[in-house]
């Protein structure tokens, strides 16, 4: 499973990738509106993904904020453009499926995004999108189950053959990650706080102060 860190925040993107752990970016507006925050000043979007693109070794996904089909495909070029990693991020609708189509012929790859049901995900594979993301915690949101949401579509792709791949997305906990792992999702994208908190374990944190506590009595007692 690849591991994206959901951020536009080049500090968390930083630590995420000295983890050694982090294989791509997910980005949207929103995201993009707290780095600017965090950092006090306005930002320069593509200036920015161009940044971002140039400190992880994957993709990075960047998102229109068209709504129409001709303004989708003038925004998608352009961030295509920026640099070879860039995936291009359409919303999940009528003129954004149609975009994904026209981008797939002509080379540029694209993230489907704000999926909420099977049907949806199957005509974004139908249409060429390189990724679909499930927004998992979102729909557990509404009392729905996010990750039977993510097993219909990885069944339906599964049964017949498509290529795109599954971006677990809206992640909101390890078991989240843990789940999406174990039904075969090719991504899961997360928060950086998500990734810290698959490290936790309440036993790690007991069996490494026994070990230090330990070793400081072995310690005085050799010193005696």
């Amino acid at each position: 499973m690849k591991f994206f860190v959901d951020t536009a925040d080049l500090n968390e993107i930083q630590e995420a990738s000295e983890m050694g752990v982090l294989d791509g970016v997910t980005t949207n507006p929103s995201l993009m509106k707290i780095a600017a925050e965090r950092a006090g000043q306005s930002l320069n979007f593509h200036e920015h993904i161009a940044r971002i693109c140039d400190m992880v070794p994957g993709d990075v996904s960047a998102e229109v904020t068209a709504v129409d089909f001709d303004g989708i495909m003038e925004q998608g070029r352009a961030l295509a453009a920026i640099r070879d990693n860039v995936v291009v991020k359409v919303p999940l609708i009528l003129d954004g499926i149609k975009a994904i189509n026209a981008l797939a012929q002509e080379g540029i790859r694209s993230n489907c995004t704000l999926c909420f049901s099977p049907t949806q995900a199957l005509l974004a594979a139908k249409a060429g999108a390189t990724y679909i993301s499930p927004f998992l915690g979102r729909v557990d949101d509404i009392s729905t189950d996010g990750m039977n949401l993510l097993q219909e579509i990885i069944q339906i792709y599964e049964n017949y053959g498509y290529t795109t791949e599954v971006l677990a997305a809206s992640i909101r906990h390890p078991m989240h990650v843990t789940q999406s792992a174990l039904m075969g999702a090719h991504v899961a994208t997360m928060p950086l706080g998500v990734i810290k908190k698959l490290l936790k374990h309440p036993l790690t944190d007991i069996g490494l102060a026994k070990f230090l506590g330990d070793w400081d009595a072995f310690k005085q007692n050799q010193a005696g």
